[in-house]
């Protein structure tokens, strides 16, 4: 019987969550490589460049590749031979590991669980408790799988119990094409087909642990039907013309992943759940030797021609922005933020709009000013901020209406499309959305010059600071007259459906 030291568990997971933090599998950035140099929307290059810069500067610098740094997800396998040497629950264990990772003062992560999920939604601090899920099997190892899954990403999972007679492959389709590019495009999707619910939903989400293998089931041909509707499906989706970001392009989705269990005969449970560009995984096994070790990539992964000079683009000054010039301002037009930005996601907002209501005065002054949908990681050494990507900007609609018409805040900066009350709601106050890319956190985190909190320390990483920055790359997502990238960008890239459906 082999014995598993609990300090090398422990130690194992932490640096499996660090090692994940700033590296991308290889497979996921040599696919993304690929689809950039076949991509035609510039749009959709100028972001798969971006998120490929972000991901070099991540691994030489050591930082997470995204800001939201997410929450921990262990899949142990423990074999009925091994003995783990502890007594403490697995749960505990596994908890300690994500604990001295969150932790970790070369490379802090931003903490992101809340324990109360219906009222006081305190964060824990540490991202604890992990999302474990345990299976006994056979041997005398304890196998382990570690990935970290982002809010914008894990929001977008569905479900639906579709008849024995449904198309799966119909149903995927229509969902993704619903789902907007608040999950952040270019990434995969995870489908779990079978079982129950609860068993459909575990199975997509450990489909994404799977290697992306579809370029070479493309090459060599199918082999089983699940494989030729893994490529249907993943045909389809890039066809609908989505792309990167959500800003129009050929690719959308690098690989379909399916993992699939028995059934009732009456039943088809189906879940999907998105991966996006900050896919962060990594796998390996305790035998008793002692704790685990991490290979880092090769530098070779990244090509020499992914440069990270900035885009062009028509330059703002944050601390004299005018209405005037907000309206010259036009959907899909690059620009290059300096000067004063301020910050605030939910919560922030939330209490923003309760003040209003209430009669209160604010702590800041949002007139003509800029805000910015993000939650900053913790600075190390001399960074004025830690990576800093933008939040998903939906979440934020329903605060529009009573921020901009009572406070005269001038322009929103997120990610992913806004709704469309939400794009009326703009246009009516002559105000403009920006989007930075989702995915290249520490790429424009770059461009911060200088950070304070300025209102709502106590809400920690989604307190109201103020940044200085320096020409950070921006889209016009929403301008004042209510065009929308989102809208026309993935129409004008749509094609028709590559092939014949595949029965499923």
């Amino acid at each position: 019987m082999a014995t598993i030291r609990e300090q090398d568990l422990v130690v194992s997971i932490a640096d499996a969550l660090q090692f994940i933090s700033y590296y991308h599998p290889a497979d996921y950035v040599r696919n993304l490589v690929a689809a950039w140099r076949r991509e035609e929307s510039p749009a959709a290059r100028d972001a798969m460049a971006q998120i490929l810069v972000n991901s070099r500067m991540a691994a030489l610098g050591r930082r997470p590749i995204c800001q939201d740094t997410g929450t921990a997800q262990v899949f142990v396998k423990v074999g009925l031979g091994a003995r783990i040497d502890s007594r403490r629950s697995l749960q505990e264990i596994v908890d300690e590991g994500v604990r001295q990772a969150w932790r970790t003062e070369r490379n802090p992560l931003r903490a992101s669980v809340v324990s109360d999920p219906l009222f006081s939604r305190r964060n824990t601090g540490d991202n604890t408790p992990a999302m474990l899920h345990v299976e006994m099997v056979a041997g005398d190892t304890v196998e382990v799988h570690v990935a970290a899954k982002g809010g914008g990403s894990e929001n977008k999972a569905k479900f639906a119990p579709l008849n024995p007679s449904d198309s799966v492959a119909d149903w995927v389709v229509r969902t993704v094409e619903t789902l907007g590019a608040g999950w952040c495009p270019p990434g995969l999707i995870g489908l779990g087909i079978g079982g129950s619910p609860d068993k459909a939903m575990t199975l997509a989400k450990l489909s994404l642990l799977d290697p992306i293998d579809l370029p070479e089931i493309r090459a060599r041909g199918p082999s089983s039907r699940e494989e030729d509707l893994r490529l249907e499906i993943c045909d389809r989706i890039n066809a609908l013309g989505i792309g990167a970001q959500g800003l129009g392009g050929l690719t959308t989705v690098l690989d379909v992943k399916i993992r699939t269990f028995p059934v009732h005969a009456a039943s088809l449970p189906v879940a999907l759940i998105p991966q996006c560009a900050a896919d962060r995984h990594v796998h390996f096994v305790l035998d008793g030797s002692g704790p685990a070790s991490f290979e880092p990539p090769s530098p070779d992964l990244w090509p020499d021609d992914i440069r990270a000079a900035g885009p062009a683009g028509r330059r703002v000054d944050l601390d004299r922005l005018t209405r005037e010039e907000v309206a010259g301002w036009r959907a899909g037009e690059t620009l290059l933020l300096s000067g004063r930005l301020l910050t605030g996601r939910d919560a922030a907002h939330l209490r923003l709009t309760r003040m209003l209501e209430a009669g209160e005065n604010l702590p800041v002054d949002l007139r003509d000013r800029a805000i910015y949908y993000v939650g900053p990681v913790d600075a190390v050494g001399d960074e004025a901020v830690g990576p800093a990507g933008p939040t998903t900007a939906t979440r934020m609609d329903k605060f529009l209406e009573p921020i901009l018409s009572r406070t005269g805040l001038l322009v929103m900066v997120g990610k992913a499309e806004r709704g469309p009350a939400a794009v009326e709601t703009i246009a009516r106050h002559g105000c403009a959305y920006l989007i930075a890319v989702g995915g290249a956190a520490y790429l424009v985190s770059q461009a911060i010059r200088a950070s304070r909190v300025l209102a709502f320390a106590d809400l920690g990483m989604e307190a109201i600071h103020e940044f200085v920055v320096a020409d950070m790359p921006v889209t016009v997502a929403v301008d004042s007259a209510g065009t929308s990238i989102h809208r026309d960008g993935p129409a004008r890239w749509r094609r028709p459906a590559p092939r014949e459906p595949v029965p499923a």
